[in-house]
């Protein structure tokens, strides 16, 4: 009697629709299909991150001899007697990023920043118009800020900037037919790699590996659980269709 009941409660459990199958078997197919993406995906990620170790060390042996003339250049300005109109209505803020994304926070910062420039500047009354160096900072605010948007640049900083290209800049924004009373440029500054999370590529590959890495292990996980399952289940048929033969 015991082994009837036993037998009779596995071939009710054997009683299943068969898309129940077919959806378990689909589901294996899915896990391993993200496993492989993702495993590429983690693979990419730290060829970039090398890519970026070594262009990360090439950009900070070109600015450690080019950051004095550009502070001396700066205390030159700071110290120039110039008078500033007493009632500044029209401001342009300038906001530096780049073209390209993999880079931490180093858009969104810029954008927050200029945002929350906007807001304070027009609730004082002001007039306020954006222009974007970089294409990504000009895709962020141009969403909401498209009527105040007065030009955009892309492909600066490719190559080592070079005076010529801060140039072409200048030109451009004088030659826009907007007459400001002051100007703001709004930018990440470098100071350490320790100190400043945002700006290096490598911050993002290490997070980004990390967490493929640990994506990898819930999906095995779930695998390996959804694999047994199946295993279990296609186990009960055959001992319930060998005890029905009986």
């Amino acid at each position: 009697m015991f082994c009837r009941a036993g037998v009779t409660g596995l071939s009710a459990w054997t009683l299943q629709p068969q898309w129940i199958q077919v959806r378990n078997m689909a589901t294996l197919k899915d896990i391993t299909r993200r496993l492989k993406s993702i495993k590429n995906i983690q693979k990419i990620t730290k060829s970039m991150k090398m890519v970026a170790a070594a262009k990360y060390a090439r950009a900070e042996r070109e600015l450690k001899p080019a950051r004095i003339y550009g502070l001396g250049s700066l205390a030159l300005y700071e110290k120039a007697d110039i008078k500033v109109p007493e009632d500044k209505k029209k401001h342009l803020l300038i906001g530096v990023s780049s073209d390209r994304g993999l880079c931490g926070a180093i858009h969104s910062s810029i954008a927050k920043q200029m945002k929350s420039e906007v807001a304070t500047l027009t609730a004082a009354g002001k007039e306020v118009m954006l222009v974007g160096v970089g294409d990504k900072i000009r895709g962020i605010l141009y969403r909401t800020h498209s009527d105040q948007f007065l030009v955009a640049f892309k492909e600066v900083g490719r190559k080592p900037p070079t005076f010529g290209d801060a140039s072409v800049i200048a030109l451009e924004l004088l030659n826009s037919g907007y007459e400001f009373d002051e100007g703001s440029i709004i930018f990440n500054r470098f100071r350490s790699v320790i100190s400043y999370k945002t700006e290096e590529k490598p911050i993002f590959s290490l997070n980004t590996i990390a967490s493929a890495a640990e994506m990898i292990d819930k999906l095995t996980l779930t695998f390996n659980r959804t694999r047994q399952a199946v295993i279990t289940k296609e186990l009960i048929e055959i001992i319930s269709g060998a005890a029905a033969l009986d």
